[in-house]
């Protein structure tokens, strides 16, 4: 995916040059229809260029999603009334450990989906895991009691999400939305977190 953007940001940044060059070849012949014409679309080449470039740089930490694959791997251990440990292996293999507060185990993630036609872009659905935190049965507790939270997604240079949220990118976006998960954490258990075209979802892993 991400070299079918570089490569179509390249081939419309070197088509809208072209066209721009000839834009003011005409506009010195004073063809100014033509090299009006030919300005206007060398601009929509260019663009279109500047948005493939900031949607590939804006993905840098999102993961292609297909049908459904594995997002994360949890190992949950009770330590305490209300408090567990959690150790989480990523797809990328990155390993976290948080001692989180609650009876569940919770995650969520961004979730991009794009356009039909963007797919020409190769753009597909995308997704990445935001943040862990504890999550309390009684709402009671969930109100008193002590919240445990930690990030997961990685800082980069474009939160692509942040920019779909203020419909930046127009019609490419078909919906930005986020997904969310829990599992009861009163017991060592493991567990896949898996991320499908309807959501996430939590599956135990045989022991």
């Amino acid at each position: 995916m991400f070299t079918t953007l570089v490569v179509s940001a390249l081939c419309l940044l070197l088509l809208g040059t072209v066209v721009g060059v000839k834009a003011v070849g005409a506009t010195r012949a004073r063809h100014w229809l033509g090299g009006t014409i030919q300005g206007l679309v060398a601009l929509l080449l260019l663009a279109l260029a500047a948005l493939a470039a900031t949607v590939t740089v804006g993905l840098q930490g999102y993961r292609a999603l297909t049908y459904e694959e594995v997002a994360a791997t949890v190992r949950t251990e009770p330590v305490a009334p209300q408090r567990f440990r959690a150790m989480i292996t990523l797809p990328d293999r990155r390993l976290a450990m948080y001692e989180l507060a609650g009876d569940a185990f919770y995650v969520d993630a961004h979730v991009l989906k794009w356009h039909p036609w963007a797919s020409l872009l190769g753009l597909r659905t995308v997704y990445e895991l935001d943040r862990v935190a504890g999550r309390y049965n009684s709402i009671a507790d969930e109100r008193a009691r002590p919240h445990t939270a930690y990030e997961l997604a990685r800082s980069k240079p474009v939160d692509l999400f942040f920019i779909a949220r203020r419909r930046l990118l127009g019609p490419l976006v078909d919906a930005e939305y986020g997904s969310a998960t829990f599992v009861a954490a009163t017991r060592p258990v493991t567990f896949e977190v898996r991320v499908s075209m309807t959501g996430l979802l939590a599956r135990p892993v045989r022991e």
